[in-house]
């Protein structure tokens, strides 16, 4: 697709994980050679020594500069260049979701809408699981383990990245459905509480009763790269679409900034959490 909409795959085959790992092997084995530290490393290409491990031991994708730079730093022998492209993300992470997650990794700014579910990075292990065994076609107890592993590797971003400024506009009703039965609404419910006491988590809440509502087309991601470039992300029932160019991305910008004022304040959508939990 055109004008910086890009398909990003269609349904939700997971992506295998042995390029990640030898990826990181080769970054290892580059980096020793030049007789560099992790800490030593890091600093030049901008990343702390725990990433730089994190990285070389396969747990973490790199960021899409990574190769880049490193490349400056260990020789500029060719292989993280052209080996980068074949990284692929850890097995239950789906592939139409694997370039969003690797931006979504080094983002300094990320905004989410969603009108369906609660937003993985939010879920419980219960809330996630009920959606797992409920899909359809129906999955395996292996993909079921898989999927939810890499959910909660994801989820350690929003502690992860203390510098990253997370904002969530969450419909009311995706706590008054009471997916899972009401303990793990009531579990649910605690945890986002917990999650939005965080420093740099917003969470608002989008009134069942609204007059009007900017958010009506769908659910809705943007970020912020580290280099102060915008992406936005928008995902349908067997895909998703990364979209880059600056003018869609603009309008998906006025769309969440009016709904932020549509929405509930900080503090009374936290009033309103408060009440639904006691309400169980």
């Amino acid at each position: 697709m055109g004008h910086g909409v890009s398909a990003a795959g269609q349904g939700g085959e997971p992506e295998a994980s042995d390029s990640l790992r030898t990826f990181g092997a080769v970054v290892q084995v580059l980096r020793e050679h030049a007789g560099l530290s992790r800490e030593e490393f890091g600093s030049r290409v901008g990343l702390s020594k725990h990433t730089v491990a994190s990285i070389e031991l396969g747990r973490r994708m790199p960021d899409p500069g990574f190769a880049e730079r490193s490349e400056d730093v260990l020789g500029n022998t060719g292989a993280l260049r052209k080996a980068a492209p074949c990284v692929a993300r850890q097995p239950g992470l789906a592939a139409w979701f694997r370039q969003w997650a690797r931006l979504e990794g080094v983002a300094v700014t990320l905004s989410t809408y969603e009108c369906r579910l609660v937003p993985g990075l939010l879920q419980t292990e219960p809330y996630a699981r009920t959606l797992f065994t409920n899909q359809l076609p129906p999955l395996g107890d292996e993909q079921i383990e898989a999927q939810w592993a890499a959910r909660a590797e994801r989820q350690q971003l929003l502690r992860q990245r203390p510098n990253t400024a997370f904002s969530f506009i969450l419909e009311e009703h995706l706590f008054r459905r009471r997916t899972g039965g009401a303990a793990v609404t009531r579990q649910l419910l605690d945890h986002v509480l917990d999650l939005a006491a965080l420093r740099n988590v917003e969470v608002q809440i989008m009134p069942t009763e609204q007059e009007t509502h900017a958010g009506l087309d769908g659910p809705m991601q943007l970020l912020e790269t580290p280099e102060n470039k915008w992406f936005a992300y928008c995902e349908g029932q067997r895909g998703g679409l990364l979209i880059s160019d600056a003018k869609e991305v603009s309008a998906l910008q006025g769309r969440y900034a009016r709904m932020r004022s549509q929405a509930l304040t900080l503090k009374d959508s936290m009033s309103l959490l408060h009440l639904m939990r006691g309400d169980l």
